[in-house]
Parts: C-alpha cells; sequence; structure tokens
C-alpha cells in the first residue's frame, strides 16, 4: 500500500502550488486570493521511484479568528492520523504569522511518531533565504527553502520526504491473503452486505449516510480460507463534501487507498435508485437510462488501478419487477459504460438475505479470472486464427502484420501482441482484439490490457 503524505498550513502560502508541482500537473487551483481551495486535492505522485499519495488539505477563511482556527486544528489532526509525513509548508516571503505558530503547536502535541518536513515557499533569493531562519523558532527542524512556483529546490524536499519509501514493486507483502474492497456511494448498503456475509453485527448499521467513517477490515472464511472484506467510507460527490467536513475527505482517500490494495472492487448499487434513473420504468426496455456519475467514476477508479469489479446491485427486494427485469438492468448500465462491457453482475438484497451467499462466490469468480494464466498456443491458435478470419485494414499503404502474442503477466492481465509496426493499430482493431480475447478466454470483470510491441 503506498505511503501518504499531507501539505499542511495556512491558506494562501502555497500549498496548491507546491501540489501541483509535484504532481506535475496542474491539478488544484491556484489563485492569489486566500481560500480559494474549498475540497481537498489528492494525487499519486512519483520521485525516484517511489510511489506515494500526496493530499493538500486546503485552506480556509472562515469569518472568525475562531472558527478560522478551529477548521485547520481539525484538518491537521486528521492530517496527521492519515498521513505517514507531513508537509508543513510557510511563507517564506512573508516570515512568521501567529496562526503558524498555533499550529506548530498542533504538530508538536500530535505527532504520533509522524515525521513533520518544515518548507518555507517564495523563497526566490538570497535575502529571503536568510530571512528564514526564522522558521527555526517553531521548534520544528530545519526548514527547506523552495519557490514552488519554480520548482527552486523541489527536488531536495522531495528526496527527503521519500528517503525512507520503498521502490515501487519493492513493498513487503505482509498479507497475501485474498482481499474484497466493498465501495459504493453513501447508504447503499455496503456495511448490511458485510455484515451479512459475516453472519454478525460487525459494523454499525444506519439509514444515515456516510455513518462507516473508516476503512474497516474483516475477516470471513471461505472453503477454509481466509479472505478479508474491506468495508469502506460512502463515497460522496464533491459537490456535496462541504468545505468543513475534513474527515469526509480523508474518509475519500481511505476509500481510494482501500481500491488500491484490494484484487476485487465489490460496488454496491442502490437498486430503487437505479430505478430513479429510468425516464419511463413501465417501459424500462425503451427507456432511456444513464447511470449515475459518481457510480461511473467509481468504476473509472476501479478500472485505473486494473481491480476485478463486481457490480453488487442491493435493495433488489423494493423492487416491483418482471421475468426480464434483471437482464434489463445489466443491459442498459453496460450500453451506459461501452468502455468496461466485460462487467459481472449480481443482484441481492442484504435485508433479506435474498443471493447473499452468491456475492462470495461470484467476486471468487472474479479474483480467479484476474490471475488466470493462457498458455502461448492456446492463445497463438485462437486469436491468431481471429486476425486471419478477419485482418487489419492497410494504414498509410502498409501492410499490418500481428506474428506472435504471449501473456506478460496475471493479476492483472497483459497480453503482448508482436506485429510490424505497433503504431499502425487502429483503436478499433484493439477493441475487436479485446472483444475476441474475452470471447475465447473469459475474464468477466476483469480490465485486460493488450500492449503492441514491434517484433524483433
Amino acid at each position: 500500500m503506498e505511503k501518504v503524505v499531507a501539505i499542511v498550513g495556512r491558506p494562501n502560502v502555497g500549498k496548491s502550488t507546491l501540489f501541483n508541482r509535484i504532481i506535475g500537473r496542474r491539478v488544484a487551483i491556484v489563485h492569489p486570493i486566500a481560500g480559494v481551495t474549498r475540497d481537498r486535492n489528492y494525487g499519486e505522485a512519483e520521485w525516484t521511484g517511489r510511489k506515494f499519495f500526496l493530499i493538500d488539505t486546503g485552506g480556509f477563511v472562515p469569518d472568525s479568528d475562531f472558527e478560522f482556527n478551529r477548521h485547520i486544528r481539525e484538518q491537521i489532526i486528521i492530517a496527521l492520523g492519515e498521513a505517514d509525513k507531513v508537509i508543513f509548508v510557510l511563507d517564506g516571503k512573508g516570515g512568521i504569522h501567529p496562526v503558524d505558530r498555533e499550529i506548530a503547536n498542533i504538530l508538536r502535541k500530535n505527532l504520533k511518531g509522524k515525521e513533520i518536513i518544515v518548507v518555507a515557499n517564495k523563497v526566490d533569493n538570497t535575502s529571503r533565504e536568510l530571512d528564514a531562519v526564522d522558521f527555526f523558532s517553531l521548534g520544528l527542524g530545519e526548514p527547506y527553502c523552495v519557490s514552488a512556483l519554480s520548482g527552486k529546490n523541489v527536488a531536495d524536499v522531495l528526496d527527503h520526504v521519500v528517503k525512507d519509501f520503498p521502490m515501487a514493486g519493492e513493498e513487503e507483502k505482509v498479507d497475501d491473503r485474498i482481499k474484497f474492497a466493498i465501495v459504493g456511494r453513501p447508504n447503499a448498503g455496503k456495511s448490511s452486505i458485510v455484515n451479512a456475509l459475516l453472519k454478525e453485527e460487525r459494523n454499525i448499521v444506519t439509514n444515515i449516510p456516510g455513518t462507516t467513517r473508516d476503512s474497516i477490515d474483516s475477516v470471513v472464511k471461505y472453503h477454509g480460507e481466509d479472505i478479508v472484506l474491506i468495508d469502506t467510507a460512502g463515497l460522496r460527490k464533491k459537490s456535496k463534501i462541504k468545505k468543513d467536513e475534513s474527515l469526509e475527505f480523508f474518509s475519500t482517500v481511505r476509500t481510494f487507498k482501500a481500491i488500491q490494495r484490494c484484487d476485487v472492487a465489490l460496488l454496491v448499487l442502490d437498486a430503487t435508485l437505479l430505478y430513479e434513473n429510468f425516464d419511463n420504468v413501465s417501459d424500462m426496455k425503451h427507456a432511456i437510462f444513464k447511470l449515475d456519475k459518481q457510480d461511473i467514476r467509481i468504476i473509472e477508479d476501479i478500472m485505473k488501478f486494473k481491480k476485478g469489479v463486481l457490480l453488487v446491485i442491493n435493495k433488489w427486494d423494493l423492487i416491483e419487477k418482471g421475468t426480464n427485469t434483471a437482464k434489463i438492468i445489466e443491459q442498459k448500465i453496460t450500453e451506459h459504460l461501452r468502455s468496461f462491457n466485460f462487467l459481472k453482475f449480481i443482484f441481492i438484497s442484504a435485508l433479506t438475505k435474498q443471493r447473499i451467499h452468491r456475492v462470495m462466490d461470484d467476486a471468487i469468480v472474479v479474483y480467479n479470472e484476474r490471475k488466470k494464466q493462457i498458455k502461448t498456443s492456446e492463445l497463438n491458435d485462437k486469436i491468431l486464427d481471429e486476425i486471419k478470419r478477419k485482418p487489419h485494414q492497410s494504414m498509410r499503404g502498409r501492410e499490418v502484420k500481428f506474428n506472435y502474442i504471449t501473456q506478460l503477466r496475471a493479476a492483472p492481465p497483459v497480453f503482448a501482441f508482436f506485429v510490424n509496426d505497433p503504431k499502425l493499430v487502429s483503436e478499433n482493431y484493439k477493441k475487436f482484439l479485446d472483444k475476441k480475447m474475452r470471447e475465447h478466454f473469459g475474464y468477466s470483470g476483469v480490465p485486460m490490457e493488450l500492449v503492441f510491441k514491434k517484433k524483433n
């Protein structure tokens, strides 16, 4: 699991600029008016082969000094609890502010063994470097003098940040058990599903969205094997995350970390909300259907991490349905998500336990699909035959020739196609190959990567 680094500090010291500099792209809104960052930003960063989650806690400008201090304190304490290291950003141009001392006190009192890296930003000349020695008085060590805007000395900060982080792929795997992450929007029934699978009230279940704030690991026995269930906090749309709900933001970060460390993500969808997305429930087959944007975003994040995915349609007992209702919903969701036409579905009720026993069965199917290996001879016999039946059209007057196919890895599955010129392979033909791969070899609920290499 990747390390987490949080950027803290008062408003308008350049936290978002530093965040963007480290991430390598403009993600956070950068503006000279204090308090522009209303929602916290986060992203995956990499430095010298070491990956970590970077969190910009943002800055707020409430109406009173009391409110200001309360919000700053809340964010920093939560950041200290969630992060492995904290970057404390100060304004090297403006000098020490009383709020900086307040933040320093909070950091000292709540360290919990975490390392604090002090950064004096906006230091772009020698005189400001000399002035930065004043920050020693905060008692948190020597400050790094940087300019996030120009990138000056940011590399030195990053060297310090990642000095004891593992190289990508080198982190010791201390827990090799199968892991399923239960994800989805608030109030979809995630905790109820976990409780039903565990056959005990392991988590608090209420009808209040967002009850589960933390990612909670539980273990269930499946045919004698331990399987870890990760019950995550509900994801909300950004517009619904209020500026003072720092806890909600960090819960979202935890959810993404849970997706990252799982093998299969079980995305729980509320069947009653799915029905609301039909413009004509009486004639569902011909009705227009759109999946909620937040659910789509969760699926996209699962795909980004190349995890297996099982769509768990919960609260099925509350739906008035006909013979083909489930099939129609599957069809509508698949049509809406044309890029992800390999999803696996199950319709359940955590309340009545309808099909609850099949959740583990289907998740294990996806898990096994994700880690299976296909023999090279079988790949070439079946897929090269498909290519002969429907060859790639000539591109720029050149014939596209496929010579050899092999599986590079499993979990997630990656297949290499050796061709005379990889640049000539069209996107449509890549989709055709993906379709034929799935027709012959399955991979239901599993994102598959096809790479195209030049033959030797």
